[in-house]
């Protein structure tokens, strides 16, 4: 049975820093994302982290947010430097592998002013 599992989230000042962590049981990241979704708007892609290394971040993010994966490659990471209001969310982690998509249950990041 394939789970993720996400933690780190929680409540931060704004300019302070948090680490999202998602651990995969049952498969391994090929595609590994970083959604998020604030209260009355739609869930969007905040970072992208391909085996091999390859990164993309959203506008919003870049400079800020860093992704990154452990080399077992069953634990995806959200590294979120110098964090906003805007940045309140709950974040979810994405899995794509082997044609399957998984997603996590989410983890909640409320950034105070």
């Amino acid at each position: 049975q394939v789970q993720l599992v996400e933690s780190g989230g929680g409540l931060v000042q704004a300019g302070g820093s948090l680490r999202l962590a998602c651990v995969a049981s049952g498969i391994k990241f090929n595609l590994g994302r970083w959604y998020r979704q604030a209260p009355g708007k739609q869930r969007e892609v905040v970072a992208a982290n391909a085996r091999g290394g390859s990164t993309n971040y959203a506008d919003s993010v870049k400079g800020r947010f860093t992704i990154s994966r452990d080399n077992a490659e069953t634990t995806i990471y959200l590294q979120m430097n110098d964090l906003k209001p805007e940045d309140t969310a709950v974040y979810y982690c994405n899995a794509y592998t082997d044609f399957q998509e998984y997603w996590g249950q989410g983890t909640q990041v409320t950034v105070s002013s």
